[in-house]
């Protein structure tokens, strides 16, 4: 049975080993997704996605996802690249495995997008990490 999470805009529904990803907002501001390469957020978001990223560690699913794993590296940062800001579309991006059902070469709006459970983590750190950083929210 899938575990729900709903923070802020965000809505996470974790099973076996992937959580996906739901975000409230469709238009200009809604995430966008490369998928196999990719994320990107607005910077005004990136506060509600640390918190529920920060509510998935918590479940039972996900150290679940970790025990079957068995991967030292899993929930390492080094999965995920250092973020970078683009003040053109004020978007942060990171690349990472993120993935859509539909992949399309390139960026593309994603209402709902999925993460293995195990690299949750490394995009906490990410996230964290830049929100604070020097002139950061």
């Amino acid at each position: 049975m899938p575990t729900l999470t709903t923070v802020a805009d965000w809505t996470i529904t974790a099973s076996g080993d992937t959580a996906a990803f739901t975000h409230a907002t469709d238009g200009d501001w809604a995430p966008r997704v490369w998928s196999g390469r990719g994320l990107a957020v607005a910077e005004a978001d990136l506060a509600a996605l640390d918190k529920a990223l920060g509510e998935v560690l918590k479940l039972p699913v996900y150290w679940l996802a970790r025990t079957r794993r068995g991967d030292r590296a899993a929930g390492e940062a080094a999965v995920w690249s250092e973020p970078r800001y683009d003040p053109d579309d004020e978007f942060v991006y990171f690349a990472g495995p993120c993935r859509t059902e539909e992949p399309a070469a390139g960026y593309r709006t994603a209402s709902t997008f999925a993460i293995d459970l195990v690299h949750l983590r490394g995009l906490r750190i990410r996230v964290a990490a830049y929100r604070a950083g020097p002139g950061r929210r």
